[in-house]
């Protein structure tokens, strides 16, 4: 995984672990890698994948069963589904608005360049 300097480090992770369940790699009540066995993975210190589990568990995105590791909530998918759509509908949106409105794009090009991209990017569970 490379990782951003404009971003937490746990944060990122938390964005890996959040694609994997919404792709399907990781369903309900899979148990997921040990904070060790990530943070090996990934490369980065224990704590730091120990603190995305922690607010991916607060989200109710994972959960805890003590002693025996962490597992995809049963409603995970939709939850990060939730938490993504908003994110981009009131942060990253207006930036995108922002940069039509510069550039000149209107509407109806975004919308015909969207059913393209449809059309010949097939959704990977990859």
């Amino acid at each position: 995984m490379d990782f951003k300097n404009n971003e937490a480090i746990y944060l990122q992770i938390a964005g890996y672990v959040s694609e994997l369940i919404l792709r399907g790699k990781w369903p309900p009540d899979f148990k997921i890698p040990s904070v060790r066995e990530l943070a090996a993975d990934l490369q980065v210190n224990p704590n730091t994948v120990m603190r995305t589990y922690e607010l991916l568990q607060s989200q109710e995105v994972l959960y805890n069963k003590r002693g025996i590791g962490f597992f995809v909530a049963p409603a995970a998918a939709e939850q990060v589904l939730a938490q993504r759509r908003e994110r981009f509908l009131t942060q990253e949106l207006p930036d995108v608005f922002a940069t039509m409105r510069l550039l000149g794009i209107g509407l109806p090009e975004v919308q015909r360049r969207y059913e393209e991209f449809n059309q010949t990017q097939p959704i990977s569970a990859s």
